[in-house]
């Protein structure tokens, strides 16, 4: 099928301005029709899709422009293509490590005030926090 940019616009959930912006930037290449005016298909939306999962994993837009140009190249750059990737997926690792260790902290500290408020009234205020919060454990 084909779509209007407003079309798209609303089916992708980005502005106009902004898939006007990523044609700019080449990461977005719609055909035209007789008038000129931009032509999405399909597989412009399966791009689009691909292209928000990587900027959701905080990938530059040099990185998305990068890895656009070596898509565009074809199988001849799809070691390099693999190797961003993969940086990109060992970034988002060590992010998923600190956001559970942040959440694991936050689960201690919510033990901790059900224990209080439960009755617990054991004497925390002269531990600092860190000894506070191993000691629920």
């Amino acid at each position: 099928m084909s779509y209007s940019i407003g079309e798209f616009s609303k089916m992708i959930g980005l502005p106009v301005s902004t898939l006007r912006y990523y044609e700019n930037e080449g990461l977005l290449k719609p055909d035209r029709d007789e008038n000129n005016l931009r032509v999405y298909t399909d597989q412009d939306l399966k791009w689009v899709t691909f292209l928000l999962h990587l900027k959701g994993t905080g990938m530059s837009m040099a990185e998305l422009k990068q890895y656009t140009i070596w898509r565009a190249e074809g199988d001849a750059t799809m070691l390099e293509r693999m190797e961003l990737l993969e940086k990109r997926r060992r970034l988002l690792e060590k992010d998923i490590q600190a956001l559970m260790h942040n959440l694991e902290v936050i689960e201690n500290k919510i033990d901790f005030y059900e224990e209080r408020l439960q009755g617990n009234k054991e004497d925390f205020s002269t531990q600092p926090e860190a000894e506070k919060e191993k000691s629920m454990k």
